[in-house]
């Protein structure tokens, strides 16, 4: 199922050599322009239409009334309530620490310039229902939002025809044991232009009102669609297919290396598993292991296809020392170090979305119940941007208070800078004041 890659001896650009999956967002856009345009136009009724064409049935509403999801609560099994119930704690206390402290500053004399953090007032959360359940995914949104103090908070999922055109009751559950009562059976793009344009009835009154951020994970299409509403509301990041890579050695358990890309490798045909490594040894252990575990998990054909893609690889190199380089080069969405000296290897660690350190801190374990977040970013754009967090839902604002004496200890600066720029008028707003 995975292909091996020997890089030693070769002292080629690692960018160059590393697997990506192939996706182009760009080529969905004639597929998901006239969608947008369409729920913008006809609101709830285009948002019924295209449910009945994409999803193969229409809600009873597009609300879902509060006792369906009180009786997804009710009905929900006790060992995922006990679950779920972990993984909100653990994710609480984890997101309550990454709250920013405000600040307050005098440069001078009667001069204050204060540094605050304001919630966002209202986001969408999208949570995909496509191959796979994913109630982790409500928390992981929901959570940081909360902490962060925002106030009015919206959840969309697709219509499933196997529970009455409403959402999988387990998202239902886990949107009810965390508090969020406004939750819509909208899938796709159509959910993205719901949030950022809102949707009016037949009438024109406003049934679902505008958000300000659009946050969570979803297919090409989603993706795509956030992309065309940036700029009409804020977007979390254009999340492509799942990664993981594996940074180890010969110390390494190629069993539990093994395990650990196949579980990535059950998201998506298009997901990538790569394992890098200076141990040809190991390498090939691993490969073996992965052909005999991949052949037996239940999602074979996906895991295989995964696999056996472009994106996914092992990567044999002359050092760990280069592996390093190839690592942060990838800037792995998640990233496992399996070493003999794993913390030291991690300081090391520039571009990842989140490192799981020793061989008990499975990518597994991130996913549901280590406190961290698991909406994180893909295709190297760790290099750039974090993961969801409690800060993706806050601005900062600045707050400047001067008094007339503060000012005037400035005032000649302000009038030489503005000058010097060529905006006089700038100059006389300061001076006026003291006329």
């Amino acid at each position: 199922m995975l292909s091996l890659t020997d890089l030693r001896g070769r002292a080629a650009d690692p960018r160059a050599v590393l697997p990506r999956a192939a996706q182009d967002v760009s080529a969905t856009v004639e597929a998901v322009t006239p969608i947008l345009q369409q729920v913008h136009r006809d609101g709830v009724g285009a948002l019924m239409q295209l449910s009945q064409k994409f999803d193969g049935v229409q809600p009873p509403s597009l609300r879902v009334p509060e006792d369906v999801m009180a009786r997804a609560l009710e009905e929900l099994d006790d060992a995922v309530r006990a679950a779920l119930e972990t993984l909100i704690s653990r994710a609480r206390e984890v997101h309550t620490a990454q709250l920013p402290a405000a600040s307050k500053v005098s440069p001078g004399p009667q001069a204050q310039v204060s540094n605050r953090w304001v919630a966002v007032d209202r986001v969408g959360l999208y949570v995909p229902g496509g191959q796979a359940v994913y109630p982790s995914s409500v928390v992981m949104n929901v959570i940081p939002a909360q902490v962060a103090g925002v106030r009015s908070l919206a959840i969309a999922s697709p219509p499933q025809k196997d529970f009455g055109g409403w959402p999988h009751p387990t998202i239902l559950a886990a949107a009810r044991l965390l508090g969020v009562d406004e939750v819509y059976a909208v899938g796709g793009a159509q959910a993205v232009g719901m949030f950022a344009y809102g949707a009016h009835d037949e009438s024109g009154d406003v049934v679902v009102p505008a958000v300000s951020l659009i946050t969570g994970p979803g297919n090409i299409f989603v993706a795509t669609a956030k992309r065309q509403v940036q700029g009409t509301v804020g977007i979390d990041a254009e999340a492509g297919p799942t990664e993981i890579m594996v940074l180890a050695d010969d110390t390494a358990q190629a069993n539990l290396v093994a395990a650990d890309l196949i579980s990535q490798a059950e998201h998506d045909e298009l997901a990538a598993a790569v394992l890098v490594t200076d141990s040809m040894d190991l390498a090939e252990r691993v490969i073996s292991e992965v052909s005999t575990q991949g052949s037996a998990t239940h999602h074979v054909e996906r895991v295989r296809n995964s696999l056996s893609g472009a994106q996914s690889t092992v990567l044999v190199v002359d050092t760990m020392e280069k592996a390093l380089e190839i690592a942060n080069a990838y800037g792995a969405e998640h990233l496992e170090i399996m070493t003999a000296d794993d913390a030291v290897m991690a300081e090391r660690i520039t571009n990842a979305g989140a490192v799981f350190i020793g061989p008990y801190s499975p990518v597994s374990l991130g996913d549901y119940c280590a406190g961290s977040n698991h909406v994180l970013p893909t295709g190297g754009a760790s290099a750039y941007s974090s993961g969801l967090n409690v800060t993706s839902f806050m601005r900062s604002q600045q707050v400047i208070r001067y008094s007339r004496a503060a000012l005037g200890e400035v005032a000649g600066h302000v009038q030489a800078l503005a000058a010097a720029e060529g905006l006089p008028a700038h100059g006389d707003a300061v001076s006026a004041r003291f006329a």
